[in-house]
């Protein structure tokens, strides 16, 4: 069952409570190369993004803000680290959620001086709490960033913000170490009720990256823990969106557009499968078909339209030739531009 929590506005988009589950990324383009960013912005738009994140290291880069709020239609979070007034600025600049420990930005005035901007728009926070980086006093506690370390450093941030009359929060607490990252939100669940953003920080590139972030982000969601997801990648951002709706469909939530099953193939194979498999993927991607169709690509008739029965359309092949079925029916043979005729009896649907 999914866990409740508190109800957070990020501009367009609410989080926690039984809303959906939220994907986002964030821009990975150096922060003064606005048009950069801008384009980048449009880029995880079209992909789907949801939650959109950018750096601000300083008061005089929230004129990215600016400039991506004009370009895009994504609810935008300012990244802090160390410097409130970068917070402010942002805020002045038209984020709609601020990420920062509260700890990290010095004299409990700077504490104050944000909060008090965020709860005068309506501005969430995020605190974000890291396994490589967490207070000295707390890692000389326990020695290591274990999860207690972790939840203990989480809650500290919270105080800081509480103090101030602020609650509008969500907080991360996130690890490279999968079980450690997962032990650490079951045991923030149990302590608090923000909604949770969830993700593996540093997992890596695509190959391991999307290992950990499948089993750790997944393994989250399938505890019904979790009201926002980052797959953190060493790629490109629509990667990382891409990854974050594969993650939810896998994990059993309601994603938009296609699920596309297929088989490993075997020896009974006839026809070129593998690259099938692929070239209909990569046409649906380019098309933005956004339909939420089950397509199956058999490998033959052995396992084709029986093992993939509950698929809405699917092929399994022949020599040189697949069987289309819809909905469990055998149709016809396609024969020829296999894939070609396939992606349009998809549109057809």
């Amino acid at each position: 069952m999914r866990r409740q929590t508190k109800e957070v506005r990020i501009g367009s988009v609410t989080i926690g409570g039984s809303h959906p589950i939220a994907v986002q990324t964030m821009l990975n383009v150096p922060v003064g190369d606005i048009a950069g960013n801008v384009a980048q912005a449009r880029r995880v738009a079209k992909a789907g993004c949801q939650i959109l994140r950018v750096t601000v290291p300083t008061p005089a880069d929230a004129a990215v803000v600016a400039a991506i709020k004009e370009a895009v239609d994504i609810p935008l979070v300012a990244d802090i680290h160390f410097d409130y007034k970068a917070a402010l600025a942002a805020i002045d600049a038209g984020a709609d959620k601020i990420r920062l420990n509260p700890g990290n930005i010095g004299a409990d005035e700077n504490v104050a001086a944000v909060a008090k901007a965020c709860n005068a728009k309506n501005i969430p926070i995020r605190i974000g709490v890291n396994g490589g980086s967490l207070e000295k006093h707390i890692l000389a506690k326990y020695g290591a960033p274990v999860p207690e370390a972790m939840v203990e450093s989480a809650l500290y941030h919270i105080r800081l913000l509480e103090k101030h009359d602020f609650d509008n929060i969500v907080v991360s607490i996130k690890s490279s170490n999968v079980p450690r990252m997962m032990a650490a939100y079951r045991l923030l669940s149990a302590r608090c009720g923000y909604p949770l953003h969830v993700g593996v920080t540093e997992a890596g590139t695509a190959r391991m990256g999307l290992l950990k972030s499948g089993m750790g982000i997944g393994g989250l969601l399938l505890e019904g823990i979790g009201d926002t997801l980052r797959v953190s990648l060493t790629d490109d951002p629509e990667t990382e969106v891409r990854a974050g709706f594969d993650i939810l469909r896998a994990a059993g939530y309601a994603v938009a557009g296609p699920e596309l099953i297929s088989c490993p193939t075997c020896g009974r194979t006839q026809y070129p499968m593998q690259t099938i498999a692929a070239e209909v993927e990569r046409r649906l991607a380019a098309d933005g078909f956004q339909k939420p169709l089950k397509i199956a690509i058999m490998g033959c008739v052995v396992n084709g339209p029986g093992e993939a029965s509950d698929a809405d359309i699917g092929i399994a092949g022949g020599k040189d030739e697949a069987l289309l079925f819809v909905r469990g029916q055998k149709v016809r043979m396609l024969r020829g531009d296999i894939v070609g005729q396939f992606v349009e009896e998809i549109y057809k649907l």
